[in-house]
């Protein structure tokens, strides 16, 4: 099982693992300020080159539906993520 936040929670929320899994033309047009870009097809394919099973991580994609997808696979595989619902268009929304 993973969590969900809300935008307007992890705008409240400082020095976090953020991580953006859009691809890099979309990383480089706009994301959240602090994000690193890590493609999800990286993810899917080697979450122990990027991720510790001893750190948290929250994952937003552009909308929050395949950041969800994501973190259901990576909890699954005994990694602590959690999904920011809405995801990167939540985020301008609420800006």
């Amino acid at each position: 099982m993973f969590e969900s936040i809300s935008v307007i929670d992890l705008k409240k929320l400082n020095y976090i693992n953020l991580i953006d899994i859009r691809s890099i033309e979309r990383y480089n047009n706009k994301h959240i300020m602090n994000a690193i870009n890590i493609p999800m097809e990286q993810l899917l394919i080697r979450p122990e080159k990027y991720l510790s099973k001893g750190e948290k991580y929250y994952i937003y994609c552009e909308k929050g539906i395949q950041s969800r997808k994501l973190c259901q696979i990576l909890a699954n595989n005994g990694y602590s993520v959690v999904n920011v619902s809405g995801g990167y268009e939540a985020w301008v929304i609420n800006e």
